[in-house]
């Protein structure tokens, strides 16, 4: 039997002592990324996610008549809202598509009204998320070991990027045949050069959910990104195949998302603390409380670009108070992301919107 949502309470989560080192390490990895690309491109990028393949402009659907668990914050009454979505790969440099490695999305549902956090910038409800369920680390220390290595790889040096990425992708291959699939080789890159459209896509970190706590999920729900699941996308001689492909695709599609919440019911199973644990859905399941829906466009003109690509910002802090982002990888980010914007707003010299 499925136990009732956990309540939401402050003292669920502590802050370690250690976190302002942690800060300053992750900034100081930022700073590497940004500096060095920045001089690369002669124009400032994102720190993470640099290269976008897609960007969206659609319609996010609250569903009417949720239970009182679900209608909480911005779910907590019908309604219908422009959004925007970002599909981007996750490192802080811009590579050639044949280096294999992690996709993300980032949702801004905009012109959202309710108190919002301190620091938080425009109106809109911003949702981060990763093509797997889990975080690569589980705390803000391991986070930042992480990134200062990741940082140690930007640079133009595609070709060792490009070699790691397909013998990962092999390695993980031949280990999900027998039922091994490893998530961490996946976090570095082991990941087939699959479909971004197709992709499910997670937050992997908590967030309050009003009186409860929870994680989201994008879902593929109409068959026409169901039949993108899978499909593998030959990048071979195309440095933007991806983007091509999406964009040859989002001409004539109309699709849907199932936008879906897993509340949390048990610390020990549903743990805020550690990142890299899943919330297994038989004791968490995975409930649909709105639907993002695109209609056909292109998703690569100059004034999508300049709008979404180059003068939003995205993080999980610009978020209702009903959805502040919880635990020790959530306040990591805080501080780094908006560094990374600082920087493209100093070096490119045009304001950012939230």
């Amino acid at each position: 039997m499925i136990a009732p949502p956990l309540r939401y309470a402050a003292d669920l989560e502590q802050l370690q002592p250690d976190e302002a080192e942690t800060d300053a390490s992750l900034e100081q990895s930022f700073d590497h990324i940004l500096e060095t690309t920045a001089a690369d491109y002669g124009h400032a990028v994102r720190a993470v996610h640099a290269k976008a393949h897609g960007l969206f402009e659609g319609t996010f659907t609250v569903d009417g008549h949720l239970p009182p668990e679900l209608a909480q914050g911005l779910f907590a009454r019908p309604g219908t809202y422009s959004a925007a979505l970002r599909v981007s790969t996750n490192p802080g440099d811009i590579l050639d598509d044949n280096v294999v490695l992690p996709r993300g999305i980032a949702l801004k549902v905009e012109r959202v009204e309710g108190e919002r956090l301190p620091g938080a910038e425009g109106d809109g409800q911003d949702f981060l998320m990763v093509n797997g369920p889990v975080f690569a680390v589980p705390t803000p220390d391991k986070f930042a070991g992480k990134l200062k290595l990741l940082a140690a790889t930007t640079d133009r040096a595609e070709g060792a990027k490009v070699a790691l990425s397909t013998v990962l992708g092999f390695i993980n291959s031949a280990l999900g045949k027998v039922g091994l699939e490893s998530q961490a080789l996946a976090g570095m890159g082991g990941l087939p050069q699959v479909h971004p459209l197709g992709e499910t896509y997670f937050t992997t970190v908590p967030f309050r959910y009003g009186d409860h706590v929870a994680k989201f999920r994008l879902r593929p729900l109409s068959p026409s990104l169901t039949v993108l699941t899978g499909t593998i996308i030959d990048t071979s001689g195309r440095p933007d195949g991806l983007r091509e492909t999406i964009r040859e695709d989002a001409a004539k599609l109309t699709g849907e998302w199932a936008f879906e919440v897993q509340l949390a019911r048990d610390l020990e199973k549903q743990p805020i603390k550690d990142a890299s644990v899943e919330w297994k859905e038989e004791d968490a399941p995975f409930v649909q409380v709105a639907t993002l829906r695109i209609e056909p466009q292109d998703s690569w003109f100059e004034d999508k670009v300049r709008r979404i690509d180059e003068a939003l910002h995205f993080s999980p802090w610009n978020a209702l108070v009903a959805h502040r982002p919880l635990g020790g990888i959530n306040r990591a980010r805080r501080r780094a992301y908006k560094h990374s914007s600082d920087f493209r707003v100093r070096v490119n010299g045009c304001p950012l919107s939230g």
